[in-house]
């Protein structure tokens, strides 16, 4: 025989052979196909194509999944790291904060906003009407978890109906790169102390715009008799 020896079992084979006799392997194979660069081995171009077969298209279907990923992801960032922060603030403690300083608006005689910071419900800030308010300020930034609010002249049930009482309230809490964040507070018209969750982080000052009010008549004014600030411990 003198054909062609098989490249893989080394059998000889008559001329005019295509497979070998003996494995079948083929006898003319020609030459091995170039190795694919890295880039070619990730999918999808990993498959070989012709020229012109859908290559460009491909290509532009990945730079568009890609663009889109990338926006989604810059729009998707900022609720992300929102709903993280609240995550932890439901998995974590909390703790008080207290104000370095307090102002109101406007205060009667011997009711003065001091009184809403001191740890007693049993006396309040007086405020003559509504759209007064009190400002708070605080000595370092912290993440504002919780605000609690004691409604009216006391949280004594006796003595709560004793003054008018806020049903609202407008919450403006600013934080350290000067960004304003406004929520309505809206309280229900009984004694005692009422939680906002608020979640708002690197808060410098909070401020309480008295809204719509209760049982304000001739001789009274709208008291509140404590707010308090809780940050994650």
């Amino acid at each position: 025989m003198s054909g062609p020896p098989c490249p893989v079992c080394g059998t000889p084979n008559p001329p005019g052979r295509r497979f070998c006799r003996r494995c079948a392997a083929p006898l003319d194979a020609g030459p091995a196909p170039a190795a694919l660069p890295w880039w070619r081995t990730v999918w999808p171009f990993r498959r070989r194509v012709r020229a012109g077969s859908g290559r460009g298209v491909r290509l532009a279907v990945i730079l568009t999944v890609v663009v889109a990923l990338c926006v989604a992801g810059l729009l998707l960032l900022p609720a992300g790291r929102a709903l993280f922060e609240d995550t932890r603030d439901k998995l974590g403690g909390t703790k008080a904060v207290t104000p370095v300083d307090v102002r109101a608006s406007a205060e009667l005689p011997s009711h003065p906003a001091s009184n809403t910071t001191d740890g007693l419900s049993n006396r309040y800030w007086a405020a003559p009407k509504s759209g007064a308010s009190l400002t708070y300020t605080f000595g370092r930034p912290f993440r504002l978890v919780d605000l609690i609010v004691t409604n009216g002249a006391s949280a004594s049930p006796e003595r709560y109906a004793a003054q008018a009482r806020a049903l609202s309230m407008e919450l403006e809490v600013t934080a350290a790169d000067g960004s304003v964040h406004r929520k309505t507070v809206t309280l229900s018209d009984k004694p005692g102390p009422q939680t906002v969750p608020t979640g708002i982080s690197d808060v410098v000052t909070v401020r309480l715009v008295l809204r719509s009010v209760t049982g304000l008549t001739p001789g009274r004014h709208v008291a509140v008799a404590e707010v308090e600030f809780f940050q994650r411990s």
